[in-house]
C-alpha cells in the first residue's frame, strides 16, 4: 500500500482510495447490501478512504456509508461534499455555498453518515454567487467546531483555489483527471502544487471507458447516466476507441490491464496524488488495488502523454 499525503495539513490516504457514488446513483441498479459487502472487503485489503457526496441518490449513498461505518469509525478517512442542491425527488436545484448552506449540509451529512465528524469536507462545486472567501470561512468555522477535520475543495479554478487556501489552508483539490480528461493539468493542477495542496483524481478511468469493457452503448444498462454524456454517443465511442487501443497496447506489453496503465498514469502525476475509481465489483476493487504496485517507465508514460496530448476526444466531459 502506498500512503501518500494531501496538502500540508497532515492528511494521509492511501494513494487509491474507493469512489462510492456508483453505489447508489447515476450508474444504473445497485444493490446496497452487495455495496456493503464490497465496502468490508475494501477495509480489509486497506481501501480506506472513502469518498461520497450529499447529492449521490440524492442523500442515500451517505446513508449507506452509515451502515458501512457502525462500529469502525476511525478505520475510515471519509471525504464528502456540500454544494450541489438537490431535491428528494433527484432534481437538479443548482449551486450553493452560502455559509448558512454550507453549516447546514454539514449537520445534514453527519447525521447521515452516522457520524460526528468528517475527515475531508469538500465543496463540490464552486458558488458564483457566493465569493469563495465566505464559503471557505463557514467550512474553516466547522474545523473549528470539530466537524470537520480537513478543507478541501472541487472543480475549482486556480484562482479560486488561491483565494481559498489564503482563507483557510486547503488539504485537498477533486478533479477529473485521466488520459482523455487532461485541462487540469494546464493551471489548476500546477497551482496547486505551488500552493501545497494535495490532488484527488475523480473519473481516473474515463467513467469506465479507458478499462476498454464499453466497446457500444449497448453496454451501458438503461438508467446509466452516460448514455446522456457526450463522450458515450454512438459517434464518440467509435473514435474514442483508439486512446483506448493504445492503452491496450501498452497492458499487453506490461502483462498488465487496461484499467491498470490509465490508473498507474494518474498516480504517476505526483507524490501528492491519490485517485478515487469507483466500482461496485470485487474484482475490479482488486485490480485498482494491486495498480499501486505498478510503475509505468519513462518510456510508457511518454508514449501516453505523447498520444493522448496529440488525441482529438470527441464529446465534451459533460
Amino acid at each position: 500500500m502506498t500512503i501518500i499525503k494531501l496538502g500540508q495539513q497532515g492528511l494521509k490516504v492511501p494513494a487509491v482510495g474507493l469512489g462510492c457514488m456508483g453505489m447508489s446513483d447515476f450508474y444504473g441498479k445497485s444493490d446496497d447490501n452487495k455495496s456493503l459487502k464490497l465496502l468490508d472487503e475494501a477495509l480489509e485489503i486497506g481501501c480506506n478512504f472513502w469518498d461520497t457526496a450529499d447529492m449521490y441518490g440524492p442523500f442515500t449513498n451517505e446513508e449507506l456509508l452509515g451502515k458501512a461505518l457502525a462500529n469502525r469509525r476511525e478505520k475510515v478517512i471519509l471525504a464528502t461534499k456540500f454544494g450541489v442542491k438537490r431535491g428528494q425527488d433527484g432534481s437538479w436545484l443548482g449551486i450553493c455555498g452560502s455559509p448558512e448552506y454550507v453549516k447546514a449540509c454539514c449537520d445534514a451529512s453527519l447525521k447521515r453518515l452516522n457520524t460526528d465528524y468528517i475527515d475531508l469536507y469538500y465543496q463540490h462545486r464552486p458558488d458564483p454567487d457566493v465569493p469563495i472567501e465566505e464559503t471557505v470561512g463557514a467550512m474553516a468555522e466547522l474545523v473549528q467546531a470539530g466537524k470537520i477535520r480537513y478543507i478541501g475543495l472541487s472543480e475549482a479554478s486556480a484562482e479560486n483555489l488561491e483565494k481559498a487556501h489564503h482563507t483557510h489552508p486547503v488539504s485537498a483539490l477533486q478533479t477529473e483527471l485521466s488520459l482523455w480528461s487532461r485541462d487540469v493539468e494546464e493551471s489548476i493542477l500546477p497551482k496547486a502544487r505551488e500552493l501545497g495542496i494535495g490532488f484527488v483524481a475523480y473519473s481516473p478511468l474515463g467513467r469506465g471507458f479507458l478499462t476498454g469493457a464499453i466497446k457500444r452503448r449497448e453496454d451501458l444498462e438503461q438508467g446509466d447516466w452516460r448514455l446522456s454524456n457526450p463522450r458515450f454517443s454512438e459517434v464518440a465511442i467509435v473514435n474514442n476507441q483508439k486512446l483506448v487501443e493504445k492503452v491496450k497496447e501498452i497492458a499487453t506489453e506490461k502483462g498488465v490491464t487496461p484499467s491498470q496503465v490509465a490508473l498507474a498514469w494518474v498516480l504517476s502525476k505526483g507524490d501528492s496524488t491519490a485517485a478515487i475509481p469507483g466500482t461496485r465489483h470485487s474484482k475490479y476493487l482488486n485490480l485498482n488495488w494491486a495498480t499501486q504496485e505498478i510503475i509505468l517507465s519513462e518510456k510508457e508514460k511518454a508514449e501516453l502523454n505523447a498520444f493522448s496530448q496529440n488525441f482529438k476526444v470527441v464529446g465534451e466531459r459533460y
